[in-house]
């Protein structure tokens, strides 16, 4: 083999490889010279880290006995909003840990009995649950139940439902709908067994007098109140809720929502001498998030928990995509829908190395503004099941649930939008440069960095047009990887002085995946010039498209490319190997955690790249189909 791969990076000869890739380009396409890849990697111990599992189960049946739980203590949440911290302890400890230390501070306590229920446990915590993993809608009810029946012994209570109108949460409403009278039932009984609550109920049949009302509201691009005058009838609240509409806008305007619901109804609730409730019913994380303080500031100053049914943020990424079936031809359509991030800006890579990401890896947690809306309110992130059978993409199916103490250290930073800043901003030699690699790689910004994956024509003079395109964008896309990958090795010594576990393993799936995405970014030049040359025909008959597809097998230079290039078999693997081990190193280091599966997923996949036969359908371009905007 002409030339070794250097460990370090500024030992390796740019020059070289500028050489390289020039010589390579004029393969085909006669390009100008352009900067070539260069892949390091960095090798750290190994260690192991004990795992620890614990789940919350919730019975769905309707409750005969109910004990009440402040909204803002300690539980088995995902992400709860008080808890020792560790983190630091485990950065001191990590390399000699032999075996768990389990270290208990626990005060006596005793559960309330039915003599004791509806009992008031108080309100120290000042801050909400941040993510109450539950196993569905009945599961949530229940413990929404056991919410306002605590504050129903303070006070009388005005609780305003708010459904998010979008297409994708028909089959949501339908299920809340079907389930509502489990909160009433249960309140219902706990009232007749409940002496306090009994008394609190006024002696006339007006609604005034009632302990608890309830309002329905859906919102979209604006609010659309469908039982604007709260009312105790179950009736009229389950007629309600089938009113909702599909807000044919696309958006979900959640923050403005809740402030011009509370400022609505905070002054009825204060007149009848009522806390106001609110609860939010949502798959989505909202289009403006830019008004997320101004919400927060309203149910602070109303004093009004919310209390938030919604889905797991996809990891370290704003969007999901749901597959819709137009009802004409039947084809298939993946639309975006927001569903993250978890935190306040994204901490991972929004390329996959050819262009867009399009996984949907959950993260553990719930999307940044509404995870915070209801942890500053002191309510509840209800985390429900993410069984959703139209979400489609990379890892929409792995529904393995994340232990609370494996995420424990991997919270996200739940402060403003100016103090999470603030506080990458003071990182200047580690976050912040992870962060402007994330910036700029992102083909959200930088079209450019978009690779034609699919459909390349089966006519070889438009393939070649086509080609040449995407020749020149693959290139520009190594160059960027080759810079990103010099700065992920310039700060690495500030890997190891970092007290977040959450920024550690985003530099370590991050610098793994840089060098990874090269390899296959190489492969598909390899690919391309191949397929150039060769001009395969079709073998199927319905084949009217070329389309790239990732394998595990790595496609070999032919004897042509490797004279021009000196880049044989052997050093590819080489290559390949070095990026297995920084994925590895991921698995190892954070088990149990998204970065963790998103390595194994890279890993499964392989590097090779190789064109394959592909049927498009011509119907996907007819006038006629109507996409909603979900």
């Amino acid at each position: 083999m002409p030339r070794k791969l250097l460990i370090s990076a500024v030992g390796v000869s740019l020059t070289v490889h500028v050489l390289i890739l020039a010589a390579f380009a004029l393969i085909r396409y006669g390009l100008i010279d352009k900067e070539a890849i260069l892949l390091e990697t960095v090798f750290s111990e190994e260690r192991q880290q004990e795992e620890f599992s614990q789940e919350l189960d919730l019975n769905t049946e309707i409750s005969e006995n109910l004990n009440p739980v402040a909204g803002g203590v300690v539980t088995g949440a995902i992400g709860a909003a008080t808890g020792p911290t560790v983190s630091q302890t485990r950065i001191e400890t990590s390399e000699s840990l032999k075996e768990p230390v389990l270290v208990a501070n626990i005060r006596e306590f005793s559960l309330p009995g039915e003599s004791l229920l509806g009992e008031d446990l108080g309100e120290s915590a000042v801050m909400g649950e941040t993510g109450a993993a539950v196993e569905g809608y009945g599961a949530a009810l229940s413990r929404l139940t056991r919410e306002l029946l605590r504050m129903m012994r303070e006070s009388k209570v005005m609780v305003v439902w708010l459904f998010d109108e979008s297409e994708s949460m028909k089959d949501d409403q339908k299920e809340i709908r079907d389930q509502f009278h489990k909160v009433y039932e249960e309140l219902g009984i706990a009232a007749k067994k409940d002496e306090t609550l009994a008394n609190r109920r006024g002696r006339g049949d007006r609604p005034q007098d009632e302990i608890l009302l309830t309002s329905i509201v859906g919102f979209g691009e604006k609010l659309h109140p469908l039982l604007e005058t709260p009312s105790a009838d179950l009736t009229k609240i389950r007629e309600a809720i089938d009113k909702i509409a599909i807000d044919e806008s696309g958006l979900e305007n959640m923050s403005r929502a809740v402030r011009d619901v509370v400022a609505k109804y905070r002054v009825m609730a204060g007149r009848q001498d009522r806390r106001l409730v609110l609860v939010i019913v949502s798959d989505e994380s909202g289009d403006d998030g830019q008004y997320i303080e101004e919400a927060i500031n309203e149910v602070k100053r109303a004093n009004a928990p919310v209390y938030i049914l919604g889905r797991e943020a996809v990891f370290g990424y704003p969007y999901a995509r749901m597959r819709f079936i137009d009802p004409k031809y039947m084809l298939s359509h993946w639309l975006q829908v927001n569903r993250g991030p978890e935190t306040a800006a994204v901490e991972a890579l929004q390329w996959n190395g050819f262009g867009r990401r399009y996984d949907v890896f959950q993260s553990g947690f719930g999307p940044y503004e509404q995870v915070r809306l209801a942890k500053e309110s002191g309510g509840i992130y209800f985390l429900l099941p993410g069984e959703e059978e139209t979400l489609d993409g990379p890892g929409a199916h792995d529904r393995r649930k994340f232990d609370l103490l494996d995420m424990k250290e991997y919270q996200p930073d739940l402060g403003t939008r100016r103090e999470y800043e603030e506080a990458r901003a003071r990182s200047p030699q580690f976050r912040q440069r992870i962060f402007d690699v994330i910036a700029t790689l992102n083909p959200y910004r930088d079209s450019l960095l978009d690779v034609r994956q699919w459909h390349y024509s089966v006519n070889p003079q438009e393939f070649r047009q086509q080609g040449k395109e995407n020749f020149d964008r693959a290139l520009r896309s190594m160059t960027l990887a080759n810079q990103a990958s010099v700065i992920l090795e310039q700060i690495k010594p500030q890997r190891e002085r970092e007290e977040s576990w959450r920024w550690r393993a985003a530099y370590d799936l991050i610098h793994a995946q840089v060098l990874a995405y090269r390899v296959r970014l190489f492969q598909y030049l390899l690919a391309l010039d191949q397929h150039v040359k060769t001009s395969p025909k079709p073998t199927k008959p319905e084949t009217n498209a070329w389309t790239i597809r990732i394998r595990r097998e790595m496609l070999p230079p032919d004897p042509e490319q490797v004279k021009i290039t000196k880049v044989d078999l052997a050093e590819l693997e080489l290559q390949r190997k070095t990026a297995e081990e920084l994925y590895r190193h991921v698995i190892d280091e954070h088990p149990g955690t998204p970065w963790s599966r998103r390595a194994q997923r890279e890993l499964d996949e392989g590097f090779g790249v190789e064109f394959v036969e592909d049927f498009r359908d011509p119907r996907y371009d007819a006038p006629d189909i109507k996409l909603p905007k979900l």
